[in-house]
């Protein structure tokens, strides 16, 4: 449920289950105060790792509202693609300007160093930085991010 993401994770865990809920941080503003606070990246999204049986017991969780589906079965989401959520939220680090080689838009790049390092994805623009998508197709969700130069490399194909 909407809003309910991280209490129907804990419920989840204590019932045995390995979860996984992508936060981020950000600052909300009320008539008289900032304040920092987590909401999910992907609101009502929230992953479960386990198998299909032991998923049908997740509808009896407070919370639950679907299953996501794909052509009528589970979705199953990749280790990569949880890996690339996982750095896609870590914490920033400064990176000295470095070489870099010229990427075209729609070529599969990796970034090699820096806190997105080890991220496969799609250039779509480059001027002083590059700009990448991030997809994750399995949820058919994307991100755009901007990186700098030094930190990403061409690759030949896209790794699935």
């Amino acid at each position: 449920m909407s809003r309910a993401e991280k209490k129907t994770a804990e419920r989840l865990y204590s019932m045995g289950f390995t979860t996984y809920l992508p936060l981020q941080t950000t600052i909300k503003q009320w008539s008289d105060r900032k304040k920092k606070v987590e909401v999910p990246l992907i609101p009502g999204v929230l992953f479960v790792n386990c198998n299909e049986l032991k998923l049908i017991r997740v509808y009896n969780v407070q919370g639950v509202h679907s299953i996501l589906k794909l052509s009528g079965k589970f979705a199953i989401v990749r280790e990569t693609e949880i890996h690339n959520l996982q750095l896609l939220l870590k914490d920033r680090i400064e990176i000295a300007e470095e070489g870099f080689e010229e990427i075209a838009e729609g070529e599969f790049v990796e970034v090699v160093h820096g806190p997105l390092q080890g991220i496969i994805a799609t250039s779509i623009e480059h001027q002083r930085n590059y700009k990448i998508i991030i997809q994750f197709e399995s949820i058919g969700r994307q991100f755009t991010v901007h990186v700098p130069r030094s930190q990403v490399r061409k690759i030949k194909d896209k790794i699935a």
